[in-house]
């Protein structure tokens, strides 16, 4: 196999990996926003998707903002030059910082494979069941996470590399960092070209806080 043959089909294989990345950040966020209230349930339809009933918005609005932003981290993505997408929840009047749901992409080159010994490849079934694992666990968020009694918005932010290109759109922000958090580390999920890690701080007794 040529050089030139060889560098055709990595390229084909990274780009098929970094649509199944951002098609899981689609539906995980979409899951996230409605499990957590942040929109109304009837801004929300049902559809089918890795074997599991899963909600997307109707909100136009809503959804012209996340095919933007996950059209600008497919292109991240692809070049090598993001580390973390995060999901901000935070009070609308306070603006604290409630629940930060954290993914970290870590890129899976030959010298991590080489590293880790043989690379075995990855069934389309075993990453499905992986990404299906961690849509269930945001699905039963509403079960150990605390009730956002109050009427909250979101952020999300990417930590791209330093050298990486900014639309002009997307603003500088400080990490949204959650004071003394708790945490639950949710599952993963890997494909040939890379691995996704994902974990949600919160606030614990925000609502007994005295000063409120």
């Amino acid at each position: 196999m040529s050089f030139e043959t060889k560098n055709i089909r990595e390229n084909i294989s990274l780009k098929g990996s970094t649509k199944i990345v951002v098609e899981f950040f689609e539906f995980a966020l979409n899951s996230i926003l409605f499990q957590r209230a942040i929109y109304p349930p009837e801004d929300f339809k049902m559809v089918k998707k890795y074997g599991l009933n899963v909600l997307v918005t109707i909100d136009d609005s809503l959804k012209s903002y996340l095919k933007k932003l996950l059209t600008q981290v497919e292109v991240w993505i692809n070049a090598g030059k993001i580390s973390k997408l995060i999901l901000a929840i935070m009070n609308v009047e306070t603006r604290e910082i409630l629940e930060r749901w954290q993914f970290d992409i870590q890129i899976i080159d030959e010298e991590n494979k080489e590293n880790k010994g043989p690379y075995k490849q990855r069934t389309d079934q075993e990453i499905k069941n992986e990404i299906q694992a961690i849509i269930r666990q945001i699905t039963a968020s509403v079960t150990f996470l605390p009730v956002l009694e109050d009427e909250c918005t979101f952020n999300i932010l990417a930590f791209t590399d330093k050298d990486a290109e900014v639309p002009a759109e997307w603003d500088d922000s400080d990490p949204l960092i959650i004071q003394n958090p708790e945490y639950v580390r949710l599952r993963s999920f890997s494909t040939k070209n890379h691995k996704v890690d994902a974990i949600v701080s919160y606030r614990l007794g925000f609502y007994d806080d005295p000063k409120r």
